[in-house]
């Protein structure tokens, strides 16, 4: 009988190789740098310069920021800018976050009278640059560039008044001498205090003219309205995008708009008898009126020398009615009102008068 050989394998190579591993150098401490921002945006309402930013959350080296320094703001009245130079202001970074949104960091510059001009193509030029504690930072953030045009001051004397018409809103103000690129315009804006965010509502062109008016005439009823204005200055160039600068606010107005206001009279009454064989009756006909909140109409009625008396008990839905409370040989004389929802009464109509035969 012939046996077979085993063979014995080496166990003990595999736990060699497993026990080898290769250790790299070490890698450099982080310099904790802020990345620059790259998405700087800049809205000019007035002088001022609102700037926002998204507050950078790592390093140029890709590592998360452990803290920030300071935040420096740059302004420059140049076409480029390379460096900072003295920033306006040195600002801490105080995140302002929305809900599943990267934290904002806000600045706003009042711009020098000074750097104001009638020159329509200049501009200034900002950026920001996000330092570590260190006072070490990688360089500015992306430039936005703002114009440099003067802006009218806001609407003066800015007035609103209920009328049968709406809310009639008046102003005055006076617009600088024309410029081939440059033009005026006035913004009504207005808010219903029981909505959301305001409307723009209207814009007038600002003309040569002193005193300015718009009537409002969009509006409900027995609200309440918040309006304010302001003068927007439009520069218009050949093969340019064109640019509008906001004017500082008016102070708010609140407006109840209580109807107090009555429909329009109705017209075109006519009284006409009939009834020979039958009970004796007038009707009376008139042109409806077309008020959107008319609710109805009051019918009146008197004999010579006597004073009206409404004969409805009811408000009277349709431009017609019929009085069959009348009397042979009589003369009588009729005029009709218009009642809006809110019980606002219009004045009377011309008279009409019928005669009913003996």
């Amino acid at each position: 009988m012939r046996l077979r050989a085993r063979t014995l394998l080496p166990l003990a190579a595999p736990l060699l190789i497993s026990a080898c591993a290769t250790t790299g150098p070490p890698l450099p401490p982080s310099l904790d740098v802020p990345k620059p921002p790259t998405d700087l945006r800049a809205v000019r309402k007035g002088d001022r310069v609102i700037l926002t930013w998204t507050i950078p959350s790592s390093t140029t080296d890709r590592q998360t920021i452990r803290t920030l320094g300071r935040t420096e703001i740059c302004r420059a009245a140049a076409t480029d800018m390379q460096q900072c130079g003295t920033p306006v202001a040195k600002v801490v970074s105080n995140p302002t976050a929305s809900l599943g949104k990267a934290p904002l960091g806000t600045y706003t510059d009042t711009l020098p009278g000074i750097l104001e001009s009638d020159d329509s193509s200049a501009f200034a030029m900002y950026a920001v640059q996000v330092l570590n504690t260190d006072g070490r930072g990688a360089g500015l953030s992306n430039r936005v560039r703002i114009p440099l045009i003067r802006t009218l001051p806001p609407p003066q004397g800015f007035e609103a008044q209920v009328t049968d018409q709406g809310v009639a809103l008046s102003w005055t103000s006076e617009v600088p001498a024309p410029h081939p690129d440059v033009h005026y315009a006035y913004r009504i804006y207005r808010h219903r205090t029981d909505e959301p965010p305001q409307s723009l509502i209207a814009e007038v062109p600002a003309t040569n003219q002193r005193a300015y008016s718009f009537t409002d005439s969009q509006i409900e009823w027995q609200k309440t309205y918040e309006y304010h204005a302001e003068a927007v200055t439009v520069v218009s160039q050949p093969n340019k995008p064109e640019i509008q600068v906001e004017g500082e606010d008016t102070p708010t107005i609140q407006v109840f708009a209580n109807d107090v206001f009555p429909p329009a009279a109705p017209s075109g009454l006519q009284a006409v008898f009939s009834g020979p064989g039958q009970q004796l009756f007038i009707d009376l006909v008139w042109a409806p009126v077309s008020d959107v909140d008319l609710a109805g109409y009051n019918v009146y009625r008197h004999i010579e020398g006597a004073a009206p008396v409404k004969i409805n008990a009811e408000l009277v839905k349709t431009p017609a009615c019929r009085d069959a409370s009348v009397e042979s040989g009589q003369r009588y004389f009729y005029s009709v009102t218009s009642v809006d929802l809110r019980g606002n009464e219009s004045g009377r109509s011309d008279e009409a008068s019928e005669t009913v035969p003996r």
